[in-house]
């Protein structure tokens, strides 16, 4: 099992979500973000952390530096169901490749139908197919 599945799998069974996990160069850094329908306390973090500190110990999982916190008010997304369990929210989308010469799209996510996210934007409905979506994150409402 690779280091980013036992993440996962310890995370979620402790009752959360891995919504994103980052390391730096040379795995130094192991930056992990979590979610839950609740929302993330401090000690949610800390209890995060605690265990996998504990797990990393036992797998001999070299590094130097644990990060666990929420993914914060710009959460990402990353898998399909993100796409619909956000939807009726605006976020920021880059596409891999320019469609109509266009890679940044901004509007309310409308729901996914066969692999695809329909994006209602001010001016159109874009449909966007999910596996040529780079990177894409929720707008911060304040």
């Amino acid at each position: 099992m690779g280091q980013a599945e036992l993440i996962e799998q310890t995370v979620t069974g402790l009752g959360y979500e891995l919504v994103d996990f980052e390391t730096s160069p040379r795995a130094r850094l192991l930056r992990i973000f979590i979610d839950s329908p609740k929302g993330i306390t401090i000690d949610d973090c800390a209890a995060v952390s605690n265990h996998l500190t504990r797990l990393f110990a036992v797998e001999n999982i070299d590094y130097d530096r644990l990060e666990v916190s929420s993914p914060g008010l710009d959460r990402p997304l990353k898998k399909p169901a993100d796409f619909e369990r956000f939807e009726g929210q605006e976020a920021q989308l880059r596409m891999r490749l320019p469609i109509n010469g266009q890679r940044n799209f901004t509007g309310v996510l409308a729901g996914v139908r066969d692999g695809v996210l329909h994006l209602t934007g001010v001016d159109a409905v874009y449909e966007l197919p999910l596996e040529q979506i780079d990177k894409a994150r929720l707008v911060a409402k304040f």
